[in-house]
Formats: C-alpha cells, sequence, structure tokens
C-alpha cells in the first residue's frame, strides 16, 4: 500500500563544529576563516570542519592543515566533541517547541529530518514558512547559520538540502516531483546525489551514465545484473521515490548490534 502525502524538511547546521567555535568567539562564522583541527598530532591532521569563508577560498572539507595554502590567516580550533554534542542537543531542544520527538529522525549531529505534514495546518504555515521559523529561531538562539530542503519524501528532501538550497539567498531548497526531473535528472556529477559515491558513478559510467536521467533510461535488467538487490535504491531515487518514512524508522528494530572502531592514519602508506 502506497504512503500518504507527507512534506519533509531536512535541516542541517552550515559548517557545525566550525560554526560553535566562532560562535563561542564572538566571530561571524559565515565572514571568519577558522577551522576545527589539533595542531598538536602534525600538520597531517584532518580538518574535522572549515567555515564557509575558508571554502570560498577554495579549501576543501576534511583537508588536511598542510594543504591550506600558505598566505591566508586563519584560527585553529581544537575540536571539543562534548560541546558540540551539547550545542547539537539545545539545538534538538529547539526542534521539539514546534513538533513531536516522533516526527524526528536524528540522521547525525549537524542534520536531521522532521516529517512536518502535521504541522502546516496547525501553525497555519506552508513548509517554506515553517522551515523558515525553525531556521530563524536557531539563528537568533544559537548564533548558528541552518540550511533546509523540502520535499514530499526523504529522499527529495535530503537532495533539495545538498544540491537545491546552495543556491538560493534563503538557504531553502524545495523539489517535488515536476522540480526533481526538471532540476536533478540532469544534474552533474551524479556523486552529489545522495548515496551515490565514486564507485557507483564508476560502475554507471561503464554504461555512459552520469546523471540520473540517464540511470532512468537504463534498463532495470542491467542495473540488477550490476549492482543486485541495491538497484532498487538505485532505480527508486532515479525516479524521486522513497517508501521509506520516520514511522518506518522508528519501527525498526535491528536483528543485531555491534562496535565498530575506526582510524584515520596521519599519512599514505
Amino acid at each position: 500500500m502506497a504512503h500518504a502525502q507527507h512534506t519533509y524538511i531536512c535541516i542541517d547546521l552550515k559548517t557545525f563544529y566550525a560554526s560553535v567555535e566562532c560562535v563561542d568567539r564572538g566571530l561571524d562564522p559565515l565572514t571568519t576563516n577558522l577551522v576545527v583541527a589539533d595542531e598538536s598530532r602534525g600538520r597531517t591532521t584532518i580538518c574535522l570542519a572549515i567555515t564557509q569563508a575558508m571554502k570560498d577560498l577554495g579549501i576543501h572539507n576534511r583537508c588536511r592543515l598542510f594543504e591550506i595554502p600558505d598566505g591566508i590567516d586563519y584560527i585553529k580550533a581544537v575540536p571539543r566533541m562534548q560541546h558540540y554534542m551539547e550545542v547539537s542537543a539545545k539545538i534538538y531542544g529547539i526542534y521539539l517547541e514546534y513538533v513531536s520527538p516522533q516526527d524526528v529522525h536524528v540522521y547525525s549531529i549537524d542534520e536531521c529530518f522532521i516529517d512536518v505534514t502535521p504541522y502546516l495546518d496547525l501553525y497555519h504555515t506552508d513548509a517554506e514558512g515553517f522551515a523558515c521559523t525553525l531556521r530563524d529561531e536557531v539563528l537568533a538562539r544559537t548564533g548558528i547559520t541552518a540550511t533546509v530542503g523540502i520535499g514530499p519524501n526523504l529522499f527529495q528532501a535530503k537532495v533539495a538540502l545538498d544540491i537545491t538550497a546552495k543556491h538560493v539567498p534563503s538557504r531553502i531548497g524545495k523539489l517535488d516531483d515536476e522540480t526533481f526531473r526538471k532540476e536533478i535528472w540532469p544534474h552533474r556529477p551524479i556523486t552529489d546525489i545522495w548515496n551515490i559515491g565514486p564507485g557507483i558513478a564508476k560502475r554507471l559510467a561503464k554504461y555512459g551514465v552520469r546523471d540520473l536521467r540517464g540511470v532512468c533510461e537504463m534498463s532495470e535488467a542491467t542495473l540488477y545484473r550490476e549492482f543486485g538487490v541495491n538497484a532498487e535504491y538505485l532505480i527508486d531515487h532515479a525516479h524521486g521515490e522513497e517508501p521509506c518514512t520516520i514511522a518506518d524508522i522508528h519501527a525498526y528494530e535491528p536483528s543485531a548490534h555491534s562496535l565498530g572502531n575506526g582510524q584515520v592514519l596521519p599519512c599514505d602508506y
């Protein structure tokens, strides 16, 4: 059975770690050159975050300190993960003043999805108006700038955030089935699309496919032969479809639990 029509928003806290460090110093996160990195670990250490001003200079996020060109004056802030978690929890608390936790899916420390469907009539507003309210509340109370994507399902909301919102002054992007086909189908590089990494892009390129329109034009038999059961996700997303809802996520019970441990090496070996 198809799910009823929903409206989702996906909220991302812009350059979150770096923004928190700027706000704590009384600086503007959008104009200050700041990186979050522990210099005591050497110049090969990875920057956990950089401000938008640094990105505007052509510096890539998650670069290493030695990759920042000489001659750029910037502040180095030692990471404070516990503090970032506390600020994130404060912002989550702002969301909960407007919505129920059952309608929120926390995707990461600086990003979450909200099913705003039941709240638009309640607050006598539309999705853009509700997104503006949350964005403005977060900025006024924490100094952190938020970017928002709006869509009829979780996938389109995420893509609206990642691609559409970056190109509008309001930092609020919106997609529906029509605009998805018009704006996202031809978008390149395809790796800008949520859950399509370099590996998938390389395998699609074997068939001359470099955007979602090309995926839609491929035969499903070829996609299943190349990607196995994961082709189902690729096909759905290429058509802008996502059957999973926040309610489905909350209802999910994993069959097992595990712990993982990762390590970032200071140089190539």
